[in-house]
């Protein structure tokens, strides 16, 4: 008889089907699996991303926005809020930025989930807000949105000090598991890093605007004080130089020429040095009141000089340099001028020649007799540059900041040899050169200065004896000239 195979066939076709069922159950296993090391990869490539994506940038709020968008990104959650603690009122505020208007909610430390997040350094993690009693349902209902499930961790410092907490709200496929409680741990102690870095730059920058704040009010306040001296001085002085004149009259009479003499000619010599103090320091407010207003004017502002005409360079300061000759015969100072005999600059010729001689002015009374100055007039590309250069005892690094600000002095008072102009060590108080840089601001061209202290005179009170061949240090000249000395820059336009 025929063997009967139907026996043996529907086995066969039900143990087909068993395999194929393997296989399909393999394949979603393999996928499964597959999925969830992409997603760890990809959650491994957010911790990268992260600072990759702050970078250098230390702005807090733009930061904030960085991280929460990444979280969310990588969680696969609605939205992302990151709260930090402000310890000067006890409470943790927030940018919302996802979702919202940007706006910026505060809430006590304590308060809600948030709040007891932070306080205990505990993890939260719940499929229904709504489910826990510590849920604040009255942000729900002033935003309009509805929150579901939520994932809260602490946020510290390097330190170990609480810094605030990370919350994700609404995971799209679900709720959020063991793994995403894991991996925003390990998120947030990398957030928190740069979080502490951009507080620190924020707290400088702060403390730079405050430093800044109080400066401008110091300034002010002294400018105050020194416009009411000014004016408080102004009168008495006028006063008392009328009633000197009165006085000498009426006593011309009944005293000796030798008393009168002696006695008006050091008050008046007092007077006098009281009332150019007061001129000088109207001087100086005028000054800083122009400079203040040079400062704000806008790059297209600037103006060229009211009575500006063509110069030439180089025949001009000849003629400024005799001049200065003249009222320094009394010097053993030898200057000397090169450079293009050809250039041209349109200005006003009473600006420059005010520069040129308070520059020659403060070089000559920085330099000893028998030393040497040169003035140097060159071309560069477009511009033409003015050189003031002197051998002499040259300023120390902490004075050079303040070269430029007026009523400055390069000595100690006291150490001035003579208030003469042009005499060595005569010093100033600096107008000259505050004016030169009111000019620099307002008709646009620049100003700079370049300067090495004299090697045998390192500070202010180390005394030059003004003369290279009596300076104990100096075996010639030359070791003077390669000693110390300035160099005063005048750039000008060309165009």
């Amino acid at each position: 008889m025929p063997k009967d195979d139907s026996a043996h066939t529907k086995p066969l076709h039900q143990q087909r089907r068993k395999v194929d069922r393997r296989k399909t159950v393999r394949r979603k296993e393999d996928q499964a699996r597959e999925e969830i090391e992409i997603a760890r990869t990809h959650k491994l490539h957010a911790l990268l991303e992260l600072g990759q994506l702050i970078a250098l940038d230390l702005q807090l709020k733009d930061m904030l926005l960085q991280i929460s968008q990444k979280a969310c990104e990588v969680m696969k959650a609605d939205r992302c809020s990151i709260f930090l603690y402000d310890p000067q009122t006890n409470e943790l505020w927030s940018t919302i930025a996802l979702g919202m208007a940007g706006e910026v909610i505060r809430i006590p430390s304590n308060a809600g989930l948030a709040g007891y997040c932070f306080q205990t350094g505990e993890t939260i993690n719940l499929e229904d807000v709504y489910t826990d009693e510590r849920f604040n349902k009255q942000v729900d209902s002033d935003t309009g949105y509805r929150t579901q499930s939520l994932l809260c961790i602490p946020l510290f410092t390097r330190g170990g000090l609480r810094l605030g907490v990370i919350q994700l709200l609404n995971k799209n496929d679900g709720f959020f598991n063991k793994d995403d409680e894991t991996f925003l741990q390990t998120y947030g102690n990398h957030a928190s890093v740069f979080i502490e870095m951009a507080q620190l730059h924020q707290a400088r920058i702060d403390a730079l605007e405050q430093a800044k704040k109080d400066l401008e009010q110091l300034n002010k306040a002294k400018t105050r004080a020194l416009a009411h001296l000014s004016h408080e001085l102004r009168t008495p002085l006028s006063v008392i130089q009328g009633n000197i004149r009165i006085l000498k009259r009426r006593v011309q009479d009944q005293a000796s020429p030798i008393v009168r003499g002696e006695f008006f000619d050091s008050l008046e010599k007092n007077l006098g040095r009281l009332s150019d103090i007061q001129q000088e320091t109207d001087q100086i407010l005028r000054s800083y009141q122009e400079l203040e207003k040079s400062s704000r004017l806008d790059v297209r502002e600037i103006s060229s000089p009211a009575a500006s005409e063509s110069v030439s360079l180089f025949s001009f300061l000849q003629k400024v340099l005799e001049e200065v000759k003249e009222q320094t015969a009394h010097r053993d100072v030898e200057i000397t001028l090169d450079g293009s005999k050809d250039l041209t600059l349109n200005t006003d010729p009473n600006i420059l020649r005010e520069m040129v001689t308070g520059l020659l002015k403060n070089a000559i009374e920085n330099t000893p007799d028998e030393g040497v100055i040169r003035i140097i007039l060159e071309q560069k590309a477009r511009w033409i540059q003015l050189k003031i250069m002197d051998f002499g005892i040259g300023i120390t690094k902490e004075n050079q900041r303040n070269v430029f600000d007026g009523l400055f002095h390069t000595l100690d008072t006291d150490l001035y040899s003579s208030k003469k102009p042009y005499d060595f060590g005569a010093g100033g108080k600096g107008l000259d050169l505050l004016r030169m840089k009111v000019y620099s601001r307002r008709y646009g061209f620049d100003i700079t200065m370049a300067s090495r202290r004299c090697l045998y005179l390192p500070t202010d009170r180390d005394l030059c004896p003004g003369r290279i061949s009596a300076c104990p240090r100096c075996r010639g000249r030359e070791d003077c000239f390669s000693s110390g000395g300035s160099t005063f820059c005048l750039t000008f336009g060309n165009e």
